[in-house]
């Protein structure tokens, strides 16, 4: 099982809203279920609520407790667009496969939001735009090539020119590609929300409940945990976030730091729309706001996961992310209000690894790596739901572990 990783330090803004309780039980006895599921973030919580819909009997499981992993510390800008421009994910796994993976993000943003709102889970859902500045990792005429490369795979984009993006946005950059269909929400509310309604379904949730140890046979996976009692189920989902299992392939990813900042609540001082903010670069600075007129920003990010030297810099990151904000947005009061920082997983592509572990077909792990977290949440629930139901995904394939 995984070395346990401290997922985040600080105060995430998200503390400052109330959230739902979500009420759990402790686990005494030995239990069965069609689909056992470890994790109670929000890929666990994306996982529970469509599993229990489509009529399976679940059992949810955490270490620590609902919403209470790196699920509290996203900064919840929720894109289709990856952290990989279109145009370098082609040269990486080419046209056909790199244009399928941007599609398939797109549609997994708005079969998100049509959920949220079948479902009534109040979590502050609001449709975004969104802003890519030109940076270091592409310039304003490769940013041109990246419009034309997303119109090309079906998804509509606006090349802007300087002073347009000035004249619009307040903006002093040379470029940028403006997108709609985003969204933003608040994580922790969608998390509880969508636990809540697993837990309408006769989902059972234990916690504090730890795993120690998996075995599978051609039948069942039996889960032995810390407390004494197994758990039997026809199939396991691993959401563990970035807290890797033993068993799960070592696959090309790597764990980093990252930093955030939220400052006071100052609507009347944001930019037009309050659309995202990222930048072509690497690390890159993103910025949003909040429901209430707060601005989100953060970035900074090292390829280094020591957490005693993560937190030590808090207050240096802090101060840069600051003045990153106020070069951009002279008029925003930058001061943070809440700082935080913490752990989060990327792959060399930028895509997620999504499905049945090789050699374990019932065993299924949600590794939805990168900037795009909560969204390859809800593309894991649609491909992991559909095999355990006995279907097979179009596009599981390109989120695969042997892929």
């Amino acid at each position: 099982m995984p070395r346990q990783l401290d997922l985040r330090t600080g105060r995430p803004v998200w503390s400052a809203y109330r959230a739902p309780a979500v009420p759990t039980t402790a686990l005494t006895r030995d239990a069965k279920a069609d689909v056992l599921i470890v994790g109670m973030g929000v890929s666990g919580a994306m996982m529970a609520e469509v599993l229990t819909a489509d009529g399976h009997s679940v059992i949810c499981i955490d270490r620590r407790g609902p919403v209470k992993g790196s699920t509290a510390a996203t900064t919840a800008l929720v894109e289709f667009e990856l952290d990989q421009p279109l145009s370098v994910l082609i040269k990486m796994i080419g046209e056909s496969k790199a244009q399928q993976a941007w599609r398939r993000s797109r549609l997994a943003i708005s079969s998100l939001a049509g959920r949220i709102e079948d479902l009534a889970i109040d979590c502050r859902l609001s449709r975004t735009q969104s802003l890519y500045l030109a940076g270091a990792m592409l310039s304003a005429s490769e940013l041109r090539d990246e419009t034309e490369a997303r119109r090309q795979a079906g998804i509509a984009a606006t090349y802007l020119a300087p002073q347009p993006l000035a004249e619009r946005y307040g903006i002093d950059r040379n470029g940028a590609i403006l997108s709609h269909g985003n969204i933003a929400l608040d994580p922790r509310k969608l998390t509880a929300g969508l636990l809540l309604k697993a837990l309408e379904r006769k989902a059972r949730l234990h916690a504090p409940v730890e795993a120690t140890t998996i075995e599978d046979s051609a039948d069942v996976v039996v889960v032995a945990t810390k407390g004494g009692p197994t758990i039997t189920a026809r199939h396991v989902v691993l959401a563990t976030g970035y807290e890797l299992v033993d068993i799960v392939p070592a696959a090309a990813h790597r764990i980093i730091s990252t930093w955030a900042i939220a400052t006071r609540p100052q609507p009347r001082k944001l930019w037009p729309q309050a659309a995202f903010i990222w930048e072509a670069s690497e690390p890159y600075l993103y910025a949003r706001a909040t429901a209430d007129g707060r601005v989100i920003c953060g970035g900074e990010d090292e390829d280094f996961i020591d957490e005693a030297r993560r937190d030590e810099l808090i207050a240096d990151k802090s101060a840069r992310i600051a003045a990153k904000l106020s070069r951009l947005f002279p008029r925003l009061d930058v001061r943070p209000e809440f700082a935080w920082t913490g752990s989060f997983g990327t792959t060399t592509t930028g895509l997620p690894y999504i499905g049945a572990i090789p050699r374990h077909p019932r065993i299924h792990a949600v590794m939805g790596y990168g900037g795009n977290g909560i969204t390859f949440s809800r593309i894991a629930s649609e491909i992991v739901s559909a095999s355990i139901g006995g279907f097979d995904d179009t596009d599981a394939g390109l989120f695969a572990f042997n892929r």
